[in-house]
């Protein structure tokens, strides 16, 4: 009986879904009409230069069903037109991923290409005309912008490669400048640390020349007062009184000479007398 019970409610619950989603469908179908008529009364107004107006007629019918695809696709474009880039990639953006139908995801991708070119982001364009090739290969449209989009992207990468090695050349060179002035920097410090040397050295040497004037002077002065004394030394020997009793240099040679003399006397005397005593010795012929 339990049994019977669960399955009878499953049955139910079933039988509910089943209608749930019948209205759901229903509900939906009736939203997406009401979606595109709104969307009409907004393609009104973009013919006729109200774009304020028609961008509210927009995004009711976007708000109104998101079954719609031709709404964000539309606001798109207008966007787009108004130079918008940024908003209108993000609707153009909203309409391919709702979309079902390839000739609508081919159109939205292609406009999508389109803002990228405008913005000047060619890679991103590559990527995106060749997404809207695959849901549409035939439109040539499509192909000649993706062309055009490469051969930019090229240009674009030979430029950065140019900009790079002529950014690399200028940090070399800026390097090398660095370096050479560094080097000036170090010729000019050694250049003035050997000119402190000399100008020490030529101190140095000025300070003994200095000196050794110095010296020659105190030299000097010392010898004039040395000649000075020599000068001055005989006036004041002449100058001295002689001591009293005191005999000259010629007195006392004579007095010498006198004491010789009696010497040499004496001396003859005692020689005279040696002669005369001295006996005579015979000597024997045998």
């Amino acid at each position: 009986m339990k049994f019977k019970l669960i399955y009878i409610f499953l049955f139910l619950g079933l039988t509910l879904c089943a209608q749930t989603e019948e209205d759901i469908e229903k509900e939906n179908a009736k939203d997406l009409a009401e979606s595109t008529n709104i969307t009409w009364e907004g393609n009104k107004k973009i013919s006729e230069e109200n774009f304020l107006e028609a961008e509210k007629d927009y995004r009711r019918a976007i708000s109104k069903s998101d079954k719609n695809v031709v709404a964000p696709f539309n606001l798109g474009n207008a966007y787009y037109n108004s130079e918008t880039y940024s908003e209108a990639f993000g609707r153009f953006k909203e309409a391919g991923e709702k979309s079902e139908d390839k000739t609508e995801k081919h159109k939205a991708y292609h406009n999508m290409g389109n803002v990228f070119m405008k913005r000047k982001e060619y890679e991103k364009a590559v990527e995106a005309y060749k997404e809207a090739l695959r849901n549409n290969p035939k439109d040539e449209e499509t192909r000649y912008n993706l062309a055009l989009a490469k051969e930019m992207l090229k240009k674009e990468q030979d430029e950065q490669k140019n900009d790079d090695e002529n950014k690399d050349n200028k940090d070399q060179d800026d390097k090398k400048d660095d370096q050479e002035k560094n080097e000036d920097k170090k010729d000019d410090g050694d250049k003035k640390e050997d000119e402190g040397d000399k100008e020490e050295e030529n101190k140095d040497q000025k300070d003994e020349g200095d000196k050794g004037d110095e010296e020659k002077e105190d030299n000097k002065e010392g010898e004039g007062d040395k000649k000075e004394e020599q000068d001055q030394k005989p006036e004041e020997q002449q100058q001295q009184p002689q001591r009293p009793n005191q005999l000259s240099k010629q007195q006392i040679q004579n007095l010498l000479d006198a004491m010789q003399n009696e010497e040499d006397k004496v001396q003859e005397k005692i020689d005279a007398q040696k002669v005369k005593g001295v006996k005579v010795k015979n000597e024997k012929d045998w």
